[in-house]
């Protein structure tokens, strides 16, 4: 039968076992599992559990956990950002574009008229043309391979092969998705290819200077060990 002395001893088996427990508690609570052969019982199993689980070792995280952890974070950013352009596109057709509808019909017609009296002072006086070199605006950009935390090196195969890889990198230089167009798809490949991309930093893309996601198509070299 559980005695209210039993309840609170047995309460304070995990802080017994963990050393969280006063001099004097701990000498009550020994004293007591030497008199009571139920919490004796309930103490042992307790122990013996604690000892199972501290063999089995902390787990260990796999090895793509940071790469898919990124795939997550950016598929849930993309469904944000598409929600929040359905949101202004809505806006747009329902308010805006009616009233830009009335406002371009009377543009137009202003520079119609604009046009046809530039048109005629062209014919009475036409200026000399002039020659323009100016550099672009702007420029678009793709990714650029800058370094590697680890070597690059061969993927091991079970047969010589050529792996083509297809990576999605973002704004911070770093592969958030891919994709193995060609070649063995088998998880030891996979693993070894996930492994050189997680180390690979990028130039990003960019857009009229600003860094924005891009793709690059990588070639990694299979070769057997068996052969």
């Amino acid at each position: 039968m559980t005695t209210p002395i039993c309840q609170k001893c047995q309460s304070s088996f995990s802080a017994y076992l963990d050393g969280a427990v006063s001099g004097k508690q701990m000498q009550r609570i020994a004293q007591h599992l030497e008199s009571c052969v139920g919490c004796a019982h309930e103490f042992a199993a307790l122990r013996a559990m604690q000892r199972s689980l501290a063999a089995l070792g902390s787990a260990k995280a796999p090895q793509d956990l940071g790469l898919k952890l990124r795939l997550a974070i950016s598929h849930e950013q993309a469904r944000r950002k598409s929600n929040w352009l359905d949101t202004i596109s809505l806006k747009w057709d329902n308010a805006v574009r009616p009233m830009l509808v009335q406002v371009s019909a009377g543009f137009a017609g202003a520079v119609i008229f604009i046009g046809g009296i530039g048109l005629l002072l062209g014919m009475v006086a036409a200026p000399e043309p002039v020659m323009a070199n100016d550099e672009p605006l702007g420029a678009m950009t793709s990714p650029h391979y800058l370094y590697s935390a680890v070597r690059p090196h061969a993927i091991v195969t079970d047969h010589d092969s050529v792996i083509v890889v297809e990576a999605y990198v973002n704004a911070q230089g770093r592969v958030y998705d891919y994709n193995i167009v060609s070649g063995p798809d088998d998880p030891a490949v996979t693993s070894q290819v996930v492994d050189q991309l997680l180390t690979s930093v990028y130039e990003p893309a960019s857009v009229f200077g600003a860094p924005v996601r891009g793709r690059v198509v990588l070639t990694f070299s299979g070769i057997s060990v068996h052969g």
